[in-house]
């Protein structure tokens, strides 16, 4: 990830969405520059390169305009570096219903631990986590159907949904221990709960996934900037 590099990856470690572009780029061995952002107090790069939304991640690659958006820049990844470690199918329906799945765990999923960090009470918090783990479990049906009988969504090795999931393995953990509450279980959901420790240690992923400390400090940032 030295300086340099055509590809360039505007991102904070903390972030999940961030997170996932630096597996695509891992699994397709793609050498890029990490260009920290503080989100605090945000750059001007990034306020340039993503005017719309001003949020991480934004990819730019040498002299191209500034592609925003996790699930865009991944497509575009596998796009352009398409003879290494593909991560869609090849068969359209089969993309189509990948990224159906996708699109639920960024508007229906993930946003269910943002609201339970908001929601005060405990009988608000229930609701919350029953609505997860009633999403976990469409999950585990989800991973049966995608996976075959083989170790991930993507059949053989990681693919697309295992990387739109796999970036919130850190966060998974920690909103489990910070609420007591398990996401995925031997019980409700054995085969995600199996393809969770198995993706845990992919190389792609290892270096990438925030250690507990880290989103830790970053929960305390949330709490503060966006009570």
């Amino acid at each position: 990830m030295g300086k340099g590099s055509e590809i360039k990856l505007i991102g904070t470690a903390e972030s999940p969405y961030v997170n996932r572009v630096q597996i695509v780029l891992n699994l397709k061995s793609i050498d890029y520059e990490f260009v920290e952002e503080n989100l605090t107090c945000k750059s001007e790069l990034l306020l340039t390169s993503n005017p719309v939304y001003k949020k991480v991640p934004v990819l730019i690659h040498a002299n191209k305009p500034p592609i925003p958006e996790s699930l865009i820049i991944i497509e575009y990844l596998d796009e352009i570096y398409s003879d290494v470690h593909p991560i869609l199918p090849s068969d359209p329906l089969a993309r189509a219903d990948n990224r159906f799945w996708a699109n639920y765990m960024d508007t229906k999923f993930f946003p269910l631990f943002e609201e339970l960090r908001k929601t005060p009470g405990k009988e608000g918090k229930k609701a919350i986590v029953k609505q997860i783990i009633e999403g976990s479990q469409l999950l585990e049906e989800a991973f049966v159907k995608f996976s075959n009988g083989k170790p991930y969504f993507g059949g053989d090795d990681v693919g697309y949904l295992d990387v739109v999931l796999g970036c919130f393995l850190g966060w998974t953990k920690f909103v489990e221990k910070h609420n007591e509450f398990k996401i995925f279980d031997e019980a409700r959901t054995p085969k995600l709960l199996e393809w969770t420790n198995r993706i845990w240690s992919h190389e792609a992923l290892k270096d990438v996934i925030p250690g507990s400390e880290t989103l830790k400090n970053f929960y305390m940032i949330l709490m503060k900037y966006k009570p």
